[in-house]
């Protein structure tokens, strides 16, 4: 079963600045819970190739896996994905002009599990939505402070 999760907020400030901030992975760890570490395996910043490691804790394991940019137009999207371990994940960002000056982003997730976390994979959506709507809020609020 594929699993595909779109959250979206809206953020009152430019979307310039909303990308440059959401899509520095050294900024993940500020605004998404469950990432604890960030590596560039390869030299910054973020281009079409780069890869970049995370580590994350979910439901109380020690995940570490390596994004790939897929593809990346500034102020626009931003899309990355993994193969790695049973659970190859793309992830998308998407930034659009909001009223009065804001942002409206976008984040999707999407995969297809495999093994055990196929058969887990509606509680992983709603778990993951639950995250991503989250994540989303924290960025608000660290970029409206």
């Amino acid at each position: 079963m594929a699993v595909d999760v779109v959250s979206e907020i809206e953020i009152g400030r430019p979307r310039d600045e909303v990308c440059a901030f959401a899509a520095d992975p050294m900024n993940a760890t500020a605004w998404y819970k469950n990432i604890r570490e960030v590596e560039w395996e390869t030299a910054p910043p973020v281009v079409v190739g780069s890869r970049i490691r995370f580590q994350a804790q979910l439901l109380g394991r020690t995940l570490d896996y390596t994004y790939q940019v897929q593809e990346f137009e500034p102020g626009r999207r931003l899309v990355m994905s993994t193969a790695q371990g049973p659970f190859p994940m793309e992830t998308t960002y998407t930034w659009e002009d909001a009223a009065d000056g804001a942002t409206r982003m976008t984040l999707r997730n999407r995969g297809e599990p495999s093994g055990f976390a196929a058969v887990a994979a509606p509680i992983m959506a709603r778990a993951m939505r639950r995250a991503n709507e989250a994540d989303l809020r924290r960025l608000r609020e660290l970029l409206e402070r």
